[in-house]
């Protein structure tokens, strides 16, 4: 099968249709404004504010080498890049950074960064820096030069895009952690074919993270997925990494599944993702779950007497739509041998790394069975596993829902992966 856009893009497009009719066209995202639900994450503080004196007392930040962007090239002045734009503005950092030996990183061009041009709306992946208020100035920076060795890769979902994943790296960047975000626009995967844009996405990132991991010892890696798409993209990732340096999955230290997996081609679990993809805040995955005492005629109640939201005609519609033609096309000899590859990677192959299970069982795209079904096959494989059920949240929105909760189980795994040896060295 040389291309499967022609497949895949008209009857989508035709799909997506009867989703659209009946909507208006403010298709508002899952995850509302920073502006007013983000709060209770730490505000964004730029680079500018680090003291110099008390970073040029800290040992290890003159051995890191942290990829920054060509202070020459003219950055748009945005929100999203306001981080960069200021240490590209700021004399204190570059001098700090210029102390830092930085000249002798590899060459920037290796990373193969996405333009920022103006023109481009949403790039594939963005690096987030730590925060300077999270780094530890007291001396005992152990924990803290952990931190900075690590960056957390987060894979996003079907739809998602750079400005959706921006509250889950402040948290992590709040941490004193490096974040990069990663997302695949709808529009690649429409017209998806094999050595195409999306695997060029991915490519670009394998790249860019074994370049960073190279540059000297004590780098790792955390991996943080959303949906099956996310990891399903980690899984292509591991693929590449075992491929071309199998020794980067030691340096793997942990991995966080958000509403996933489903780890088989599903035509009932793609028809589901699209749909909630392209209807966004209309569609019923949006929705949670609440009490049968509470149940009105628009839902559905289980014989547990768990109540859903029940999908409008046009959602219904539409899900049957794409289920019937996800039932073809997931069984594609190519398509479906492409999947049981990647499938059969995550299953049976995953690093020997912790991995933590978030999901709920109010989500109506990923079954909370699937994953408890595949938590249990990671446990007699061996693997070291964690698992929290949300209940009641939505795919893909158990942060926005219940972030103390969801905080906390974050902590906690990072705290037993990634910084055990340094909190043991005290």
């Amino acid at each position: 099968m040389g291309s499967l856009s022609g497949i895949l893009q008209r009857p989508l497009i035709a799909a997506a249709a009867v989703g659209f009719a009946s909507f208006s066209s403010d298709f508002s995202p899952v995850l509302p404004s920073s502006k007013s639900s983000d709060s209770h994450l730490p505000t964004s503080t730029t680079l500018s504010d680090i003291s110099v004196s008390k970073l040029s007392n800290l040992s290890f930040v003159s051995r890191i080498r942290v990829p920054l962007p060509n202070v020459n090239i003219p950055i748009p002045n945005s929100d999203c890049n306001s981080l960069y734009s200021s240490v590209a503005s700021s004399p204190a950092l570059l001098k700090l950074y210029h102390s830092a030996d930085l000249g002798r990183a590899p060459n920037p061009t290796a990373y193969k960064r996405v333009s920022l041009s103006p023109s481009v709306p949403d790039v594939s992946y963005k690096w987030h820096l730590p925060e300077p208020n999270a780094l530890d100035v007291s001396g005992n920076y152990d924990c803290s030069s952990t931190k900075m060795r690590t960056v957390v890769v987060l894979l996003g979902w079907l739809g998602a895009k750079q400005k959706h994943l921006k509250r889950y790296a402040d948290w992590y960047t709040s941490q004193g952690y490096h974040a990069i975000t990663f997302t695949l626009p709808m529009a690649d995967i429409l017209k998806y074919q094999p050595g195409g844009k999306v695997e060029d996405h991915i490519d670009s990132l394998v790249t860019h993270l074994a370049d960073w991991l190279e540059e000297e010892q004590g780098k790792n890696l955390m991996f943080h997925t959303f949906s099956n798409t996310g990891w399903l993209t980690y899984g292509v990732m591991l693929e590449k990494f075992q491929k071309h340096d199998p020794s980067v999955m030691g340096r793997i230290r942990g991995c966080v599944v958000d509403s996933a997996p489903v780890a088989a081609p599903d035509p009932q679990v793609w028809a589901s993702g699209f749909s909630a993809s392209f209807l966004k805040k209309h569609s019923v995955a949006t929705k949670g779950t609440t009490d049968a005492s509470e149940s009105v005629m628009d839902v559905l109640v289980d014989s547990k007497g768990v109540v859903a939201p029940k999908p409008a005609v046009t959602e219904a519609a539409l899900l049957l739509v794409l289920e019937k033609f996800f039932k073809v096309v997931l069984n594609i000899p190519t398509v479906n041998r492409r999947l049981s590859d990647v499938l059969g990677l995550l299953s049976a192959r995953q690093p020997s790394c912790p991995q933590l299970y978030i999901y709920s069982s109010a989500d109506r795209v990923i079954p909370a069975g699937s994953v408890e079904s595949f938590i249990k096959q990671q446990r007699r494989a061996g693997h070291e596993v964690r698992a929290c059920n949300f209940v009641s949240t939505p795919h893909v929105d158990h942060f926005r829902n219940d972030p103390t909760l969801y905080t906390s189980e974050l902590t906690h795994f990072l705290e037993d992966c990634v910084l055990t040896g340094c909190k043991q060295s005290h």
